[in-house]
């Protein structure tokens, strides 16, 4: 048996810690200054997190490597999983050309920009962000947004903003699925407080949205529905990540705040023409004239409707037990650790969820959407092997940052540096969303930031006499604000609207609201740690 040392360099907490941060610093060089690709930088640093395992931490060099390769595999089932196949279901409606039937439906609902800002980056965006994540939502409303006349900066700047509120639930709620992994702690719990602060973001996003598309005259002309939307949007996401399911709270905010958008009056009164002329500045699409049958429509929506129905069935309690049966729980081989305390870790066990994951249910939704969409078997086959492709270098950084957490995690390098960061007392609580900030900023992945600090989080919390799922959540909801000036989010938004080299230009437009949005919620995260917002949490 292994057993973590929480000093081993020196006898000294400080030199251990300095020690144990060198694989987290080596990626986040690579990555920010040296400016090298995530998944380069991912490998070296788990190369950095091997040695310092082994040789500073004492971790014999085959656990070690086990360590590494059960966080690899957990990066790639059930992390991935989900990832590929909702990005499969997406790749079927833009085959079918059902995604431009899509956009061309969402285009009629309102000729009101600031509405169709709001339809399109944050509602749309929310249920892209929860059934792919990973950029997807920045590139398509983008795309969306300037086929519909915006100008491509303002289009790639609203896009990114609106990428905030759904981001920790997003992916089919990868994000919180992981940091209860990486934690320990019960995925209901780490949600459900996750689920207490990122609806509060949702409640001044669509504000943030329509000031952005028209300055102050959108702020005055749309409030009231720009508030509709953001009050249904928080108050779905609080429900269903607290009473329903993590895997459903995007995917049904993002459906009722829409509905609930298009429902005010005041949503669907034509645009002034002073208010398009200023911002439709660019060149609008021109099938968006084209008319669809009422069919072609229904079967453009399907896709989404097969998810949650078959997300919501399989929350049905005798449902739910029955896939979890077959799950498959093991000793995973060749690892064998204790913690500073001398009793076995979590990590020693693997837990397979074969069926009962969110990528094999959104499997099933992609099998009834290739029925109703009319796509041969092969040619289904085709895409998906086309979307593994497409992902591949994802795979390769998730993978190896997710192993890389495991063994910062299982060596105890985390906690030697959770016990220094506790000395922070009660300003951690003010500080820990700025750590998960700083790591999607860097990362451009809420799930990555979870796997590299969320372990670390909670064991500050233990020695700071802090809430474990408090700090836990705050390093999620804080990193959520990190996803619009993440380079990769930044690439993104520049590729798909054609300013390629801008990324600068785009940073500077969105770091402001950045910073004050994560400025307000280190202000939520410190309240919830005292007696003025401590009532919020479970």
């Amino acid at each position: 048996m292994f057993v973590q040392q929480l000093e081993p360099v020196g006898g000294s907490l400080g030199l251990s810690a300095l020690v144990a941060a060198l694989p987290l610093v080596t990626v986040l060089v690579l990555l920010g200054a040296v400016r090298m690709k995530a998944h380069r930088a991912g490998l070296i640093g788990l190369g950095v997190a091997v040695l310092v395992a082994w040789l500073a931490y004492g971790m014999p060099l085959g656990q070690t490597l086990s360590s590494g390769a059960q966080g690899a595999l957990f990066g790639l089932f059930p992390i991935l999983w989900i990832v590929v196949n909702a990005l499969w279901v997406y790749r079927m409606t833009v085959r079918t050309r059902h995604f431009d039937i899509l956009r061309r439906s969402f285009g009629r609902l309102s000729d009101d920009p600031r509405i169709q800002a709001l339809v399109i980056a944050f509602c749309f965006g929310a249920l892209l962000e929860a059934l792919a994540g990973f950029g997807a939502p920045v590139a398509i409303c983008s795309v969306m947004l300037v086929a519909l006349g915006f100008d491509p900066v303002k289009a790639a700047v609203v896009s990114l903003v609106a990428n905030t509120a759904p981001v920790a639930f997003g992916a089919m709620g990868t994000p919180v699925v992981t940091l209860a992994q990486v934690t320990g702690l019960p995925l209901d719990s780490v949600a459900s407080v996750v689920g207490r602060q990122t609806p509060l973001l949702a409640l001044v996003v669509p504000l943030v949205l329509v000031g952005l598309v028209d300055g102050r005259r959108g702020l005055r002309e749309t409030w009231v529905p720009a508030l509709a939307c953001g009050v249904a949007f928080a108050a779905v996401q609080f429900a269903a990540s607290n009473y329903v399911s993590a895997q459903l709270a995007d995917i049904g905010a993002a459906l009722i705040g829409a509905a609930a958008l298009v429902a005010v009056p005041q949503a669907r009164r034509p645009a002034a023409e002073p208010v398009r002329a200023a911002v439709l500045t660019g060149v609008r699409s021109e099938d968006l004239d084209e008319e669809d049958p009422r069919r072609e429509v229904l079967r453009a929506y399907a896709p989404y409707a097969f998810i949650v129905v078959i997300f919501s069935l399989a929350q049905i309690p005798a449902v739910k037990d029955r896939l979890a049966e077959a799950n498959r729980v093991f000793d995973w081989p060749f690892l064998n650790v204790a913690g500073p305390d001398g009793h076995p870790v979590s990590g020693n066990v693997f837990t397979l969820p074969l069926v009962s994951t969110g990528g094999t249910l959104v499997l099933i939704a992609g099998l009834c959407t290739a029925v109703v969409l009319g796509v041969h078997a092969r040619v289904a086959a085709r895409e998906w092997l086309a979307t593994v492709h497409e992902l591949r270098f994802a795979i390769l950084t998730v993978t190896s940052v997710l192993a890389l957490a495991y063994v910062m995690n299982l060596s105890g390098q985390a906690a030697t540096i959770g016990h220094f960061v506790a000395a922070a007392g009660a300003g951690l609580a003010f500080l820990s969303p700025v750590l998960g900030w700083f790591g999607v900023a860097v990362s451009g992945s809420d799930t990555s930031a979870n796997a590299l600090f969320g372990a670390l989080q909670v064991t500050a919390a233990q020695q700071s006499g802090l809430s474990p799922e408090l700090l836990a959540a705050a390093n999620s909801s804080g990193g959520v604000l990190g996803k619009m000036i993440s380079p990769q989010n930044l690439t993104i938004a520049c590729a798909a609207v054609g300013l390629a080299g801008r990324e600068g230009d785009l940073l500077r437009k969105v770091l402001p609201w950045s910073l004050g949005l994560l400025l307000v919620m280190c202000l939520i995260v410190f309240a919830q740690s005292t007696a003025v917002l401590s009532w919020m949490l479970p």
